[in-house]
């Protein structure tokens, strides 16, 4: 039994060695998805867009792993709501309701925040880890808004970065679920901390920058 339980750990430290070192990665890369110049499609565009800067990728990721490692109903709250209140956020950038930086320190801190909360691994009440990650979907949404009238079919560009969204949020509860029992749950918290790390390098470059 021993020698089959380290044969399962293995590939699973492997996997989250593997997402830190890439998360790590991403650290320099400043952020710039909610800037994005020239045409933009539809569909192909709005799914791409959650995708092309690691802010929104990161803070998508870690709403998933929070409630893999919450657990209970919290695996799937948390991913149902934030793009659905996203959508809402994308109404506000649409009407240009807070300025750009704002939201880009807003979008920061989200993914300090949230990696934080993986990090200590705090089993928040559902309504108070509802209303931050609806907080924080409201502030992702924003720069999918500004840049939906300039897509070619805005309601398709809409539907792809909802589409996105989900796909990265199904992602975090797969890695989480997958790690949980290793270590105590102690890889996932160590994925919140870079998470974690990562937030506070966006913010300091928005605040040097």
């Amino acid at each position: 039994m021993r020698r089959i339980s380290a044969t399962l750990i293995l590939p699973r430290q492997r996997l989250a060695s593997a997402a830190v070192a890439l998360l790590f990665f991403l650290i320099p890369t400043l952020a710039q998805a909610h800037v994005m110049d020239g045409p933009l499609g539809g569909f192909g565009s709005g799914f791409g867009h959650p995708l092309a800067g690691p802010d929104h990728f990161l803070a998508m990721l870690a709403v998933g792993l929070w409630g893999a490692q919450m657990g209970g109903r919290s695996v799937w709250t948390l991913p149902a709501t934030f793009p659905l209140v996203m959508c809402i956020g994308g109404v506000a950038g649409m009407l240009d309701i807070l300025p750009t930086g704002i939201v880009q320190a807003g979008i920061a801190i989200s993914v300090l925040a949230l990696g934080a909360a993986i990090a200590v691994a705090w089993k928040a009440p559902e309504w108070v880890a509802l209303g931050l990650i609806s907080a924080f979907a409201i502030l992702h949404g924003i720069p999918h808004g500004v840049l939906a009238p300039r897509a070619s079919d805005p309601a398709a560009f809409t539907v792809g970065f909802v589409v996105s969204t989900g796909v990265i949020h199904v992602v975090g509860i797969g890695i989480g679920a997958a790690l949980k029992p290793v270590a105590h749950g102690k890889l996932v918290q160590a994925l919140g901390a870079a998470i974690a790390l990562a937030g506070m390098w966006f913010l300091l470059a928005l605040v040097l920058g």
